[in-house]
């Protein structure tokens, strides 16, 4: 399968609550677009045998994230950036990194209900690729997360997906936004977007005289 290069690299950040899907959705992004999966929890568990989570640690993570995102970044190569992007600040700091390298950066809203994400993380199985490296958390922790998030806001570019949605229907709202951002070569809007609200019917040769030189757009409510 061809994959899609936008026409300017991508930071793309992931926002939502633990169990919402951001790493799935993650890897699977990567198997379609031309960009790097960046995944922090990836890279504590291969440096760290018994991952501590505290704030020395954490600062090691982030550092070799953000290293590794700018390298790739400067070589023109989009970045799927997967840590929990959770306080505007962090979004913020992302955001300017993208600038400097004349990146566009994008927000993944990953939207469930909390106790659909919760279950999530109850049943996680380290066989699973997108569990491998994943953190056990007890409902306090869970919801200490929840109070410490801050919602993307409309200064911010952001797709929202649901995060009980198969993955074809997560793509084409997220390809959809690219799009919109003027970030889809033609082709490959028509490859792997389909368009909504909009088809464009084509009469069939077969079916006796027609003229190709005419269509008409139905809009479907």
């Amino acid at each position: 399968m061809n994959k899609i290069t936008p026409t300017q690299p991508l930071l793309i950040m992931l926002y939502g609550f633990p169990g919402s899907g951001k790493t799935y959705v993650a890897r699977q992004l990567a198997n379609h677009i031309n960009a790097t999966h960046v995944q922090g929890e990836r890279i504590r568990g291969e440096l760290f045998s018994n991952p501590r989570y505290d704030r020395e640690e954490n600062n090691v993570v982030n550092q070799l994230m953000n290293y590794m995102t700018e390298e790739f970044l400067n070589a023109g190569v989009s970045v799927i950036y997967d840590a929990n992007a959770l306080r505007a600040a962090q979004r913020h700091s992302l955001r300017s990194t993208a600038r400097k390298f004349k990146a566009q950066p994008l927000v993944i809203w990953m939207q469930i209900d909390s106790d659909s994400a919760y279950m999530r993380t109850q049943r996680r199985d380290r066989r699973k690729a997108d569990d491998r490296f994943s953190l056990n958390i007890d409902r306090q922790t869970f919801d200490n997360v929840l109070r410490n998030m801050q919602n993307p806001t409309n200064a911010e570019d952001y797709v929202v997906l649901s995060g009980k949605h198969v993955f074809n229907t997560q793509l084409s709202a997220i390809l959809k936004k690219l799009n919109d951002m003027g970030l889809l070569r033609v082709n490959e809007v028509s490859n792997g977007l389909a368009m909504p609200e909009m088809v464009n019917l084509v009469p069939n040769p077969s079916a006796g005289r027609v003229d190709l030189n005419r269509r008409r757009n139905i809009v479907i409510r």
